[in-house]
């Protein structure tokens, strides 16, 4: 999405888009699980912590299956149930690196 960031740009230079993407995803789990609850603000907070501890990282979609795979594991049920995609963002992302289909 933003070639060749390094993590810590992405949450330095990106907050805003990063702590969007994260609540639609946290959203995205608790309709999928309604045991699951999040203070969204929090998480974001910690994530980019985490960034930071990270910062030097390279970004990269990898081990897709338990990472990223969750979340459009998401979107395919909500698509085959005929609901909207409740991750729009998160798949935009995906195709955008060639990870799923276009």
């Amino acid at each position: 999405l933003h070639e060749g960031c390094k993590v810590g740009e992405v949450e330095s230079q990106h907050g805003k888009e990063v702590d969007d993407l994260i609540q639609q995803l946290a959203t995205a789990v608790s309709a999928a699980d309604p045991e699951v609850r999040w203070d969204q603000m929090l998480l974001c907070d910690r994530l980019a912590a985490y960034a930071r501890s990270v910062a030097h990282f390279p970004t990269a979609v990898k081990e897709f299956e338990w990472r990223n795979g969750v979340f459009y594991d998401i979107t395919k049920r909500a698509e085959a149930a005929g609901r909207p995609d409740p991750c729009p963002a998160h798949t935009a992302g995906l195709k955008a690196v060639g990870v799923i289909p276009s």
